[in-house]
């Protein structure tokens, strides 16, 4: 989909999408006193939409308005619905691979993707293949045998572009469709896990909490389960659908920053997106 087109759509649902929210939570929306929006990083017109409607509210409802870093509600949301305290994270998602860990002060990222998020890659292959949005769960299900693709991790990081390139040229020159899925899979899973391992391995710590869309793969989840039992550590996974993005995270974190005091209420008619924004841009305790 088009930015344009995200844009299109999200302001076409966005009153209907409130209204569902009140509705599901019993309230009305007198009852709202805090409006949190999604402040980046992200698509700038879909983010743009979220905070027209987010500073809309704050003018008319008169209440506090909190810009909330994408990554850190994964985070957030993650930690509060496991239990999960002090945790190596790892985020996976469409537009983003991370693993981050708190430093006391911050959420810094101890290593990342230097190209695309392993959801896109999936997802860009999942195109080529004709299958339905969003390919992962299929994916997840179809079987092959191995064939030799990239494996690519610099230390910390990790790079999706080269096994993406490969892939799909092996599927056009007449390898079997199931075999150079697989074969993705598992090399995009293993990567990942193996800059999850040594993560734990550097900070000492023994939980390590997943989340992002990708978090929805069961076949993705047991090769961090395994990981995480021969190391000794806990793996924490919130459910399906607080994994992948989704509005409680920012509701959350939203409120965490305003009943903390870790970022002042926006002016609703100063404030503004921040597409490029990091996990360790903002100073945020451990709460």
């Amino acid at each position: 989909m088009r930015p344009h087109d995200l844009a299109e759509h999200h302001s076409g649902i966005a009153l209907e999408v409130l209204k569902d929210a009140l509705s599901s939570a019993g309230a009305s929306i007198k009852d709202i006193s805090v409006i949190g929006y999604s402040r980046g990083p992200g698509i700038g017109q879909s983010l743009l939409i979220g905070a027209f409607v987010a500073r809309s509210l704050s003018l008319k409802l008169n209440k506090p308005l909190i810009g909330v870093n994408h990554p850190i509600a994964h985070v957030e949301i993650g930690r509060i619905v496991t239990g999960s305290k002090d945790p190596v994270i790892l985020y996976v998602s469409g537009g983003n691979t991370q693993v981050i860990s708190h430093n006391g002060r911050r959420y810094v990222v101890l290593g990342e993707t230097l190209d695309i998020g392993l959801g896109n890659a999936q997802d860009r292959l999942g195109r080529e293949l004709g299958l339905p949005f969003p390919p992962g769960p299929v994916m997840d299900s179809i079987e092959g045998n191995w064939i030799e693709l990239p494996y690519t991790v610099k230390g910390m990081d990790l790079s999706f572009s080269g096994l993406l390139t490969e892939a799909l040229r092996k599927l056009r020159v007449g390898f079997k469709r199931e075999d150079v899925v697989w074969s993705f899979m598992e090399v995009a899973f293993s990567m990942t896990v193996e800059v999850a391992e040594r993560a734990l391995a550097l900070t000492g710590k023994d939980e390590l909490l997943l989340v992002g869309g990708v978090a929805a793969s069961p076949r993705f989840r047991e090769k961090v389960r395994r990981m995480c039992e021969e190391r000794g550590a806990s793996l924490k996974v919130p459910p399906p659908d607080l994994a992948r993005d989704n509005g409680a995270m920012i509701a959350w974190t939203a409120l965490l920053s305003y009943l903390h005091k870790i970022t002042p209420p926006e002016d609703p008619s100063k404030s503004h997106i921040l597409p490029e924004w990091r996990v360790d841009d903002l100073i945020w305790p451990l709460i």
